[in-house]
Formats: C-alpha cells, sequence, structure tokens
C-alpha cells in the first residue's frame, strides 16, 4: 500500500512541474501590453472627455 501513495506522489510532482512548464512556454509567446507608451496628444483627448 505504501509504494501507491509514492507512486501517487511522484506522479502529481511530475504533473504539476509539466503543467507548470507549459505555462511558461505559452506565456513566453504572449505580447504584453507595456506601461511606458508615448502619449498620444492626450489634451484634445483629455478635453473631450469633459
Amino acid at each position: 500500500m505504501q509504494e501507491h501513495w509514492v507512486w501517487l506522489i511522484i506522479l502529481l510532482v511530475l504533473g504539476v512541474v509539466v503543467s507548470n512548464l507549459m505555462v511558461l512556454k505559452y506565456s513566453s509567446k504572449l505580447k504584453w501590453p507595456t506601461k511606458n507608451k508615448p502619449p498620444k496628444e492626450s489634451s484634445e483627448d483629455d478635453s473631450s472627455k469633459q
């Protein structure tokens, strides 16, 4: 019975590691928006909002 628990824990750990690697690979292909964008004539945009 103990051997079954050991195999279960090993498989769970391997599953977590593999899933984390897959998420890292997928997220590296995504293009995240950058915060430092040059302002595009914000004075006109601000006046139209008010």
